[in-house]
This record gives C-alpha cells, structure tokens and sequence, in this order.
C-alpha cells in the first residue's frame, strides 16, 4: 500500500487560475482510470433518518436499470486520498477566511458591510429570471450546476462528442452576460439563437450559414468578436466531420450549445470554455458560472425510485419519452407523477448494457472554495432532485456546508409539485436535501454523513399562496423554524415568485445575520 503523502508535499486543489492556464498548456488530456472507492471517516452528528442505512451494514447492488444506455461511462470517482485532501482544504480554507477577516479589519475595512457572497445550488432554468435582478444586490455570486443534462441539443452534443452537459452552464452564462450596449445585445442574440426546428434539413441550411459568417445574426458584432466567435463554431463542425458515423441532428440546435463546446473540446477543459464564453458575453468577473463535477467525461444521472427501481437518465426522470413519442408535451410529461416516489438521486456508471454501479465523481474544487467563503447559500427553486440534489451528493459539498457556522442556508421552494415531488411538503423538500447532503444511503456506507437538518437549511422561502403545503409543526420538528414569506405571481399557468421581492427577501435574511 501506498503510504498517504506527507505534510509538505500535501495535494491541493489548484486554483481556477491555474486550471485556466494548465489547460491553455496541454495539449491533450486522458480521461483517468476509475479507481476503487475505500473507506474513510463518517461524520459524527446525530441525524438519523428514517430506516437509515445502519452502520456496518454491507452495500447493496444496484438493481438493474430502466432502459439501459449502450454509452460506456468516463467519470472520474474521487479516490480515498482525495477525501483526506479535501478535508485538510476544507480546514485550510477555513483558517485562510480567518485570516483574510482579520486582514481586512486591521486595514479599516469591516468585512460585513462588503457585497455579501452567495452560493447558489440550482439548475438552468427555474432560477434564470432572479439571477439577474440578483446580480443587481450582489454580484460576488457562484452559481453552481450540474452537468448531467441529457436533453435537447445537449443530448446531441453529447451523444456525437461525448463529454459533460453544457445546456444549464451555458443557460446561466446567458442570463449573466452584458447588455450595455448595441454590440453585446447582438452577441448575446447571437449565443441564444436556435436554429430552426421544422427539418433537420432546413437547420442545417441555417447552421451553415452561421458558421461561415453569413447569416443576419452577425450583424453589430465587430470583428475581433466574430473572428474569435466563429472560430470556435468551425472549431465544433470540424470535431463533427470527424465523427464520420455519427449524423448530427442540428434541428432546434443552441448557436451557444455550438460555441461552448467548441471551446470544450478545443482547449479539453469545461473551465477553460467557461472562461472563454464568460469574456465574450461580458460576465462581471465577481460572477462566477460552476459545474457541480471536475470531469471531461459522461456524466450519467439516476434516481432510485422507493419501489426499488432505478431510472437512469436526467430527462427520463423530469420529462421522459420515447423514440416512439417523438416530440413530447414537456408540460404535460413533467407533471405526470412518477410510478413509484423518489429515494435518493445518485451517479450511476455501466461496465455494460446490464451491469449499473453507483460512482462518486470528483467534486469542482472552486465549488468548495466558495461555500467556504461564502455569506449565505441558496437551494434554488426547479426540479429537487434533477436540478439541485445531484450537486449536492457530491462528496465534500455536505462537509462544507455544515461547517458554515454563521451564513444562512435558504430554501426557496417551488410555489406547485412537479413529476418529482408530487404528495411533497415542505419538511419533504428539507429532508430530501438533508438525505442529498448526507448522501443517505449511499451504496457504501462509509460515505454517510448524519448531520441534522437545521445544520444544513435555517430559513425556507415560500411564494404567497404556495400549493406546497407547509406544515410548522413538521418543520419545527426537525429544527426549521423561520420561514419567510415572499410575493408571487402567475407565469404560464404557474405560481413563481416576484423576481424583486424574492431577492429583497434573501437581503433581508443575510441582513438578520449580519
């Protein structure tokens, strides 16, 4: 066995700095062997859940999939030296946010008055009309995704070029870029335009004339920003021709989809095409745009279902169809209840078109990085389990959070039950994300966390006439005392809050703990 390295020569996380320029250095990049996951020390708080996993007992095999996939997986699993590493740059960060306090102070400035940091957990949908009036309180935001989107144009990108979901990334980048002027009003036109979905022909057509500079959409975008722009489109079409077996479907294709995996698989880095599509839509360098996973790989989400069953895929769960239904009523498939409700969402990998296993992939360092500097953390409205949990079962985001002593931890609930969530309370949705955090039962249980629910939520926020039901004596129960609530209005036959309100109420909670 190898022995753990010592104290001098102990790994860190590099910095988003210096993943940038690695990235920029290498000219290529492996996807690292699987390595076996080993035990390593359970926390030690009092939550346990209902039924948990008892202490000792052995990890169950996962049962066979839904409509198993024939992609072979390449996420990286965190390893059992990594753990201890996170843990000692858990502690690390922690004296360094010290230290910086007590800098700051010295220097005449109260850290308390500042912009507060926020981390948000959310997907790339139900949270974009408040991340900009956000922006307007505070830009020192991390908004934190997941990468398991397997719908859409994402789903073709990934299916010919393999590699992590950019739809929700690039959604929020959207949301966030700059619209002072003529010219950054067109490029963000121009990264939000869909190509056309009456035929697969006709998108083509249109993706062609993009790509070689032709179409209106140009227009107002000078030309170090077409150059730079269009480069990485063509960059994209050419890693498309490569793949001489794999037709490409471009109906209803994102222009920014194209882009930002052009940047991807030119530089081989998600953060590096981050960084790039962050200074083309002008993004205030204060924001920042996470994934949830550090990997180049397939990212494969799952949901075991309490009968048992296990559904793979982040659209078969949230809006499932058919090669037989062909287009889909997204509606309609999302408010149809799921035969079974759901117990834990988890990362699943197959060695096979039958064998599934559960895999850890390895947490975004920076994401650490900035719960441990943040003032107040966010769980986003959207769909629980396919937009927020699957960030939150990562390994080290439960450690992190729990040890946030001083920030508030909000819940913003959903104001109607979708598929996922329906026959939910509220003290549901609070335990759900207690479970994701402590990673309740995990296949191996010396991955569980028991922290208590008060450790990881303090406030809930809900809409005016929320059809959620939110019962105080359930929530009290479990240590969630203070809810808030906030004006809403309706948005296509649904209940969503009044984007302002919203954000003077998350001010007013981070206020209360000033």
């Amino acid at each position: 066995p190898q022995r753990p390295p010592s104290s001098q020569h102990q790994r860190r996380f590099p910095t988003h700095r210096e993943r940038i320029a690695l990235s920029m250095r290498v000219a290529g990049r492996g996807v690292a062997t699987p390595q076996p996951c080993h035990r390593h020390n359970r926390g030690n708080s009092l939550y346990t859940p209902a039924a948990c996993v008892r202490r000792g007992e052995r990890a169950r095999p996962l049962p066979a999939m839904v409509e198993p996939s024939a992609a072979v997986d390449a996420v990286e699993e965190i390893s059992h030296e990594e753990v201890g590493v996170l843990r000692a740059e858990n502690d690390r960060l922690r004296a360094e946010n010290e230290q910086l306090r007590a800098a700051a102070e010295s220097v005449g400035v109260d850290p308390d008055h500042m912009p507060p940091n926020l981390v948000v957990f959310s997907g790339g949908t139900a949270f974009n009309s408040v991340a900009e009036h956000l922006s307007a309180y505070t830009r020192r935001v991390s908004h934190v995704l997941p990468v398991s989107d397997d719908g859409g144009s994402t789903a073709e990108i990934v299916r010919v070029l393999g590699g992590p979901a950019v739809g929700d990334i690039r959604s929020r980048c959207l949301r966030l870029s700059d619209e002072s002027d003529e010219e950054a009003r067109a490029v963000k036109r121009l990264l939000k335009h869909r190509l056309t979905k009456s035929s697969s022909k006709d998108a083509k057509l249109e993706w062609n004339a993009v790509v070689e500079g032709a179409h209106p959409l140009w227009d107002n975008v000078s030309g170090p920003y077409k150059h730079t722009i269009r480069s990485f489109l063509v960059h994209f079409q050419s890693q498309i021709l490569r793949h001489a077996t794999e037709q490409f479907d471009f109906s209803g294709g994102s222009i920014g989809n194209f882009f930002f995996a052009g940047a991807r698989t030119f530089f081989r880095s998600m953060d590096a095409a981050i960084f790039l599509y962050s200074r083309v839509s002008g993004i205030p360098p204060e924001s920042h745009v996470l994934p949830a996973v550090d990997t180049e790989g397939i990212v494969n989400l799952g949901a075991e279902l309490r009968d048992g069953s296990i559904i793979r895929g982040q659209n078969a769960i949230s809006h499932p169809s058919s090669a037989a239904q062909g287009v889909v009523d997204v509606k309609s498939s999302c408010d149809e209840p799921l035969d079974s409700k759901i117990h834990r969402i988890l990362y699943v990998g197959s060695e096979s078109l039958t064998n599934h296993f559960e895999v850890f992939p390895r947490v975004n360092g920076d994401m650490i990085r900035a719960l441990h500097s943040s003032d107040l953390v966010l769980y986003g409205m959207g769909s629980l389990y396919t937009s927020i949990c699957p960030s939150l079962v990562l390994i080290g985001v439960g450690e992190a959070i729990a040890a946030l002593r001083s920030a508030p931890k909000v819940l913003i609930m959903n104001g109607t039950h979708d598929r996922e969530t329906h026959g939910m309370s509220a003290a549901d949705f609070v335990r759900a994300v207690t479970d994701a955090l402590n990673r309740y039962s995990c296949s191996h249980t010396d991955k569980i966390l028991r922290h208590a629910p008060s450790e990881y939520v303090t406030h809930i926020v809900v809409p005016e006439g929320c059809e959620i039901p939110v019962d105080r004596e359930a929530l009290a129960s479990i240590g969630v005392v203070k809810i808030v609530e906030v004006s809403s209005m309706q948005e296509d036959d649904r209940l969503v809050y009044e984007p302002a309100a919203l954000v003077d109420a998350i001010k007013a909670i981070h206020d209360s703990y000033s």
